[in-house]
């Protein structure tokens, strides 16, 4: 039988971290790939590596499955950019109705150079933790965008890709959910101590869901969604 081996959006947050978990169950290899884009949070970068050390420790059978992490330096996509998640600014609502964190294209961009890697690497799949049910509306995270985005990759390469979303239909309440079937309170701790999802970077805060400024959208996301899953456990 062939070996499955797939590639990962691999930020160090808590969704990309359940999505990598589910990855580790579903395949025989995953490949982790993330960006230093010059964002805000960029704690996150230390964070991956944190993460990636620690997760094997989860399940036995992970540690065969988790192969090589990549890291892709795209610093001029903060540059020209110019959002709250790429320089301190205060994040708002703007006239566009998104986010002043919304990066135009981030996530294009990242799956455009993933399927550029996974062509080298013989990798036909694909996996990002893009949700479009509990999200601050970014476009570029909604399943549509990603369907047409698959078929482009596929024509422009002569490669049949695909994108795989766990969690695109999946509130923040259900990911935590998610979590504990994957990797009982084991992953959910280490997901609670080590993953970031903060926009400001901010580790010095100490919550029950985890580390943040526990003000910024993501916090705010991250937070209730755990809230509300602890609520429904007890």
């Amino acid at each position: 039988m062939a070996t499955t081996t797939a590639l990962l959006l691999f930020s160090g947050g808590q969704d990309s971290t359940v999505c990598l978990s589910w990855a580790l169950e579903r395949f025989d290899r995953v490949e982790t790939l993330g960006f230093d884009y010059g964002q805000r949070h960029r704690i996150e970068l230390e964070a991956r590596k944190d993460v990636l050390n620690r997760l094997t420790s989860i399940k036995p059978e992970w540690a065969g499955r988790l192969a090589d992490d990549h890291e892709i330096q795209l610093t001029e996509l903060g540059r020209i950019s110019e959002t709250a998640l790429t320089r301190d600014a205060e994040i708002v609502m703007t006239s566009s109705g998104l986010p002043s964190t919304f990066v135009p294209g981030r996530n294009i961009i990242f799956l455009t150079y993933a399927a550029a890697v996974a062509y080298r690497r013989g990798i036909t799949s694909l996996i990002g933790g893009m949700c479009e049910t509990d999200y601050s509306g970014y476009p570029d995270c909604r399943k549509m965008t990603l369907d047409s985005l698959a078929q482009t990759l596929s024509l422009g390469m002569d490669q049949t890709f695909t994108i795989e979303t766990p969690l695109m239909f999946t509130s923040k309440a259900a990911t935590w959910k998610l979590a504990h079937e994957l990797g009982s309170e084991a992953l959910v701790e280490l997901i609670i101590e080590y993953t970031h999802t903060c926009y400001l970077g901010d580790r010095s805060k100490r919550h029950a869901w985890g580390y943040g400024c526990g003000v910024c959208p993501a916090c705010e996301l991250r937070a209730k969604g755990y809230e509300e899953w602890r609520a429904d456990v007890n």
